[in-house]
């Protein structure tokens, strides 16, 4: 049967698609993006969604739940990035995910976030962090992981939060993700898309209908001297680098050749390649973090596909760590755990 859960910080959904596609219920979502609402809305129907600020709700709005899925903004916590942590706006939401754990008391939440949460110098806040958890009253484990394992053609390293409320009296084992026997390939990916990508129009702006396949359009325009700093090409028969969260550091399709290496921080396009060097469309992005084709993304501006596509959590990469946390909670025995709502605790039934 369908578990309940809410999902904060939901972005377009990936998360959210990987859970119901393990036998999870989202019920309710968070997302304050204005740009994201559309597409959210109609890939999600039967998910209501709230486009406030989470700092302006109220634990008492949320549904009740047995679960908590949701990444709390990342940029502060990139290796990119200024890695302020915890320190900044961005970073103090993730106490907004902690202060809302705390009032609902789920039987267990799930948070991801980008590597840089355990650099060194994040050490202290990474403490405060799972101290809070702790006093929610979860027990937490917690572990980087690359979704290149779990059946995503991307070489994508994100750290997992998994806490079990402290009355189930165990915490969740990382040995319960199924690994991929198999690295899945751009060529497997995107192969067929090879031939029908089309440039966007003018300042990046969309062709809408005019695309050949939903979304499949690439941003267009020059490239950084911090992008030409290395090589930006994976062949076809290799995952992709990571997808990002901004389509001027999209990786360049594999039909190029690798890019040379001529000095310190410096590449160039090899001028032998058969093929132009062009970014990947925003709907092989889309393919490479495992979305369904018929997901469709919603924008005028290019830069707002590609942003809404590299924040999400790989589908695929959800649902194996949904389908982990179900069996791990729900299924004891072969015999089906119901968890329900009975005078503001939940309790757990056997049928």
């Amino acid at each position: 049967m369908k578990q309940e859960i809410v999902a904060l910080f939901s972005g377009c959904g990936g998360l959210d698609l990987g859970f119901r596609r393990a036998d999870f219920n989202v019920v309710w979502a968070n997302e304050y993006d204005k740009e994201i609402w559309e597409t959210y809305e109609n890939n999600h129907i039967d998910t209501i969604l709230d486009k406030r600020n989470i700092r302006d709700i109220s634990s008492r709005e949320i549904p009740d739940c047995i679960g908590i899925i949701g990444g709390p903004p990342c940029q502060s916590w990139s290796e990119a990035g200024s890695q302020r942590g915890i320190n900044d706006d961005r970073g103090k939401l993730f106490l907004e995910y902690v202060r809302i754990l705390k009032d609902k008391q789920p039987l267990f939440f799930l948070a991801e976030n980008v590597s840089g949460m355990l650099h060194k110098k994040h050490q202290g806040a990474l403490n405060n962090i799972i101290a809070a958890f702790d006093e929610a009253g979860y027990a937490i484990s917690f572990k980087l992981l690359n979704a290149m394992h779990y059946n995503v053609p991307q070489d994508r390293k994100r750290v997992i939060f998994i806490g079990y409320r402290i009355d189930l009296k165990k915490r969740f084992n990382f040995a319960l993700l199924k690994q991929s026997s198999h690295i899945s390939t751009l060529r497997e990916t995107i192969w067929d898309l090879r031939e029908s990508a089309i440039p966007a129009i003018g300042t990046n702006k969309t062709n809408g209908d005019s695309c050949h396949f939903p979304n499949h359009e690439y941003m267009i325009g020059g490239f950084s001297t911090m992008y030409m700093s290395r090589n930006r090409v994976r062949t076809w028969n290799e995952p992709s680098f990571t997808i990002q969260a901004g389509g001027r550091h999209a990786p360049i399709h594999p039909q190029a050749n690798k890019m040379i290496h001529v000095g310190k921080d410096e590449c160039i396009f090899d001028p032998n390649s058969p093929e132009i060097y062009r970014r990947l469309s925003v709907r092989e992005c889309a393919r490479i973090q495992t979305f369904p084709d018929d997901f469709i993304f919603h924008y005028n501006n290019l830069a707002a596909g590609y942003k809404m596509i590299g924040n999400a959590v790989p589908v695929n990469f959800s649902l194996a760590i949904a389908r982990a946390i179900y069996k791990d909670l729900f299924c004891l025995d072969r015999e089906i755990v119901e968890y329900k709502q009975e005078s503001g605790q939940l309790s757990l039934n056997l049928f």
